[in-house]
């Protein structure tokens, strides 16, 4: 029999084939559908690049114009899912309650027809339409609020950023969490990703899917690091405290939040779009001094460990991106699912398509013809 090599985290091994995204990490190149992330950043919407990623080509006008009309059609959320959420506790992660409602979608619209493209399409749409409308309501109900209904005269972005606050954003900040979410919808087989994948071998349904995938994104390994980075930043607490806290990460071999990436050796090319919208929204509505910090970080990083492929990742600029936005820090994350949904449905769709349950194996390490001991003698 032939041994596999062990490699911890399935580091590098390849789980499937895909069409959906592309990563060069030593040239720092991402593309959904080999269309390059700064032109979509750009130039497309999120939901025009949503269809993409899930449908696997641009939208014509028309078909556009359907998409986000039956997005806009059920923002809404059944009232026993918000009474549900009433009964959550108002210290809960705003990651678990997502994780739950998610899976709670399933008892209303689960039919498991995969062979039905009318399903499919039904499930993709009410999932990114009720997704931030859940995590608006959560975030107004734990401070004792009623949730804010959606507007249907505002767009995706817009929308959600009402319902946070029931104030109608600026223009600009609108369109740039719209850009936000395009940089987050899809990263190729990362781990939330790989959790909706096995999730969907199954072929449950795609709440399922989507449930597991928010619970593996909700880890600080994953999602969770861009809530650490303002963590980070409050820590140094100005710029002339850098050295200082980088001198005892290195002394401690500790990681630097927001920075390195299995995959990119140069800095993420995510990161680097998100920086230049955090410099527009300071130049319109005031500086944040946790960006002087970051760039004073970047560039004593870049000094000491450039040489090893250590630069900024997308969670660096991200929190910064949302702080100025309004969006409390403990909503980062389910911020990043309300994006990574379309990537996550994307390769539900693709697992689909030739599917097989996944069915890794293991390398035992334990012992052999071990006695069983009664309970008297232990």
């Amino acid at each position: 029999m032939t041994v596999c090599e062990y490699k911890p985290g399935l580091e590098g091994i390849p789980a499937t084939q895909s069409s959906i995204s592309f990563v060069d990490g030593k040239q720092g190149i991402l593309e959904y559908r080999g269309i390059n992330i700064t032109e979509l950043a750009y130039q497309s919407t999120f939901l025009e690049t949503s269809y993409l990623l899930i449908w696997g080509a641009l939208p014509t006008q028309e078909e556009l114009a359907d998409f986000e009309h039956e997005i806009c059609y059920h923002r809404r959320l059944k009232y026993r899912i918000r009474d549900m959420m009433k009964c959550f506790p108002e210290s809960g992660h705003p990651m678990d309650a997502l994780q739950a409602c998610a899976a709670a979608l399933g008892l209303f619209y689960s039919r498991r027809a995969l062979d039905d493209p009318a399903y499919i399409r039904a499930a993709a749409v009410r999932l990114l339409a009720k997704i931030p409308t859940m995590v608006a309501a959560f975030q107004l109900m734990r401070k004792g609020n009623d949730p804010v209904q959606p507007r249907d005269d505002l767009d995706y972005s817009a929308n959600f950023l009402y319902m946070l606050s029931e104030r109608e954003p600026d223009p600009l900040a609108a369109k740039i969490f719209d850009i936000c979410l395009t940089l987050h919808a899809e990263h190729t087989i990362n781990a939330s990703t790989f959790s909706a994948m096995v999730t969907a071998s199954t072929l449950t349904d795609p709440y399922a899917v989507v449930a597991s995938a928010v619970g593996t994104l909700a880890g600080p390994l994953h999602g969770g690091a861009n809530e650490e980075v303002i963590e980070m930043l409050e820590e140094i607490g100005s710029v002339g405290n850098v050295e200082s806290y980088l001198d005892k990460c290195l002394a401690h071999k500790s990681k630097v939040m927001g920075f390195g990436h299995r995959v990119y050796k140069v800095k993420d090319p995510r990161a680097t779009i998100l920086q230049e919208l955090a410099q527009q929204l300071f130049d319109k509505f005031g500086g944040d001094h946790y960006y002087d910090i970051a760039l004073a970080l970047e560039a004593g990083v870049a000094k000491r460990l450039g040489e090893k492929g250590i630069y900024p990742n997308v969670d660096f600029y991200s929190g910064l991106v949302y702080r100025k936005l309004g969006i409390p820090t403990d909503l980062f994350t389910p911020v990043f699912a309300i994006a990574r949904v379309s990537g996550w449905l994307a390769h539900w769709k693709e697992q689909l398509g030739e599917n097989r349950i996944f069915r890794p194996t293991q390398i035992y390490t334990g012992s052999h013809q071990t006695p069983y001991q009664p309970i008297e003698e232990r």
